[in-house]
């Protein structure tokens, strides 16, 4: 799939749960007020930052998708990054205003004006759990088909979402019951949900535009490879670096000593086109041959 059409993937499930978001933050909200439930009502909040983090991520993915110019000749995926970090910062201050409400209520001990949650409350939060959680399969299992960081910071911001309607849930459960704290309760643990989500994000594509290395499982495909490839004797180096979601890699191979300059390029050449299209996910690879001798000690980068 060319990058083109990845990104129109990416943006058109985005733009569907936009749509779907900004509905069920409307339902949620006009349940948790005419039902009486705070839990619900912080739960629509938690949705209505999904719109705001799914923006986010329309803009990071097509910014990531422009071609490499003069000023950013490596191109522009770790936009992308920048844009998971955006979507985390905002996730963050959500769940904080969402468990400072939570922990007032329960320290203040002012249950007042509570009134005993109605049964829509409670069948919109059931609602919202089964709606959240399609919308995070939907939206994850396109993310891993382009490879999107974002979408997938996308996609766990609406499993949290549904994890924090299972609070409201509870809350909803209890008020009918009469526990009136449980509400308050269900609030600091949706606020847990987003700041635990918000943290995972966040270190994930920190990690990403910091050129961490990729899992040893990818790094020992691709030593494997080039192993495997005509006129290849040895792997001496093999770096890798994520950025974005694409990675570069640099490799040292050895080859015949007397071999003319030609074939050792053409060895060269096969395997930097060998890589590249065995492994989509590689955006770029030096290759840097050495020559081969039998007495030489092997140097492999671990």
């Amino acid at each position: 799939m060319k990058s083109n059409d990845l990104t129109k993937v990416a943006v058109r499930v985005s733009v569907i749960t936009i749509f779907m978001n900004a509905a069920l933050v409307v339902f949620k909200l006009l349940a948790g007020i005419f039902g009486k439930s705070y839990a619900l009502i912080s739960d629509a909040i938690h949705s209505a930052s999904d719109v705001f983090s799914t923006v986010i991520v329309i803009i990071g993915v097509k910014v990531s998708a422009k071609k490499a110019d003069k000023n950013h000749p490596f191109g522009h995926e770790r936009f992308e990054c920048v844009a998971a970090i955006l979507l985390a910062v905002v996730l963050f201050a959500t769940g904080v205003g969402v468990g400072y409400s939570g922990v007032k209520n329960i320290v203040t001990g002012d249950y007042k004006n509570f009134a005993v949650p109605k049964v829509i409350a409670l069948v919109a939060a059931a609602v919202s759990i089964v709606v959240k959680e399609g919308m995070f399969w939907y939206t994850y299992l396109a993310a891993k088909k382009v490879n999107s960081s974002a979408l997938k910071a996308d996609a766990w911001h609406h499993r949290s979402d549904a994890l924090s309607s299972v609070g409201s849930l509870v809350g909803v459960i209890g008020g009918m019951c009469g526990v009136k704290i449980l509400d308050s309760i269900a609030c600091i643990v949706i606020c847990l949900f987003i700041l635990k989500a918000a943290v995972q994000i966040f270190w994930d594509a920190v990690k990403k535009m910091t050129d961490e290395a990729c899992d040893d499982k990818t790094e020992n495909e691709i030593r494997e490879f080039i192993s495997s490839c005509d006129g290849v004797k040895r792997v001496d180096l093999l770096m890798t670096r994520k950025f974005g979601n694409r990675i570069y890699v640099i490799t040292e191979i050895a080859c015949e000593s007397d071999l003319p300059l030609i074939e050792a390029h053409r060895i060269a050449e096969s395997v930097h086109s060998g890589i590249e299209e065995k492994f989509p996910l590689i955006k770029h690879i030096t290759v840097h041959v050495n020559p081969y001798g039998k007495d030489e000690k092997c140097e492999i980068n671990e």
